[in-house]
């Protein structure tokens, strides 16, 4: 029963530590927040609780992507799932776009994770951090797969360009509404679910625009 009770209350301070790391680094950026402002924000008497609970400032941004991430990923699948062999670019930018946007509809408001991706797309390490993480699920691959099948023939290089784009793009986007949301100010769309049209529709739009020939 003690073992049990242990075990729980350590789930309970591991949950506290993500959530306060995740708004200190949404607010501040990732290397502004020392491990010790973390665990004082999570009302932790331990100033080393992060390092007990997580390891390394790497290994806690690892455990903020797998709690989310794996949510999204899950959306995915499904509709990854539901589509068939008519499925267009937009249908498959959707598969892309509308697991983040219903995941952050998902957790009320505030939030923080937008801001906080939004963060650690600034530094190369923490980016590949995720790209760990969410690179390795089926269902993104498939949506990759898909999508590309229905891409203009691009030259490989502005493939690449476009891709990180719409990366950008839909990081970013969703970053601002979130701080939006958190300020009480006026934001572009009513919903992340609009949001989300918002964004494959441009995303579409970025895709299948001309190439201008260099030179």
């Amino acid at each position: 029963m003690r073992g049990a009770a242990r075990a729980g209350q350590a789930e309970v301070t591991r949950a506290r530590i993500l959530r306060a790391a995740e708004r200190l680094f949404a607010e501040q950026g990732v290397y502004a927040v020392s491990n010790r402002q973390v665990s004082e924000a999570a009302g932790q008497g331990n100033n080393a609780a992060v390092g007990y609970h997580f390891g390394t400032k790497t290994d806690l941004v690892r455990a903020l992507a797998r709690e989310h991430l794996g949510r999204i990923e899950e959306d995915r699948a499904r509709r990854v799932d539901a589509l068939d062999a008519t499925a267009d670019i937009a249908a498959w930018v959707g598969c892309l776009v509308r697991p983040t946007t219903a995941h952050l509809a998902s957790l009320g408001s505030p939030t923080w994770f937008a801001r906080c991706c939004a963060q650690v797309m600034t530094d190369p390490a923490l980016q590949d951090v995720f790209a760990e993480e969410s690179l390795g699920s089926p269902a993104l691959v498939r949506t990759l797969e898909g999508l590309n099948r229905c891409l203009p023939d691009l030259p490989p290089e502005v493939h690449v360009e476009r891709g990180a784009m719409a990366r950008q793009l839909i990081v970013h986007t969703c970053a601002e509404r979130e701080r939006a949301l958190a300020d009480h100010t006026a934001t572009a769309r009513s919903s992340w679910h609009t949001t989300a049209t918002g964004l494959i529709d441009a995303i579409v739009g970025l895709w299948t625009a001309p190439v201008t020939p260099s030179g």
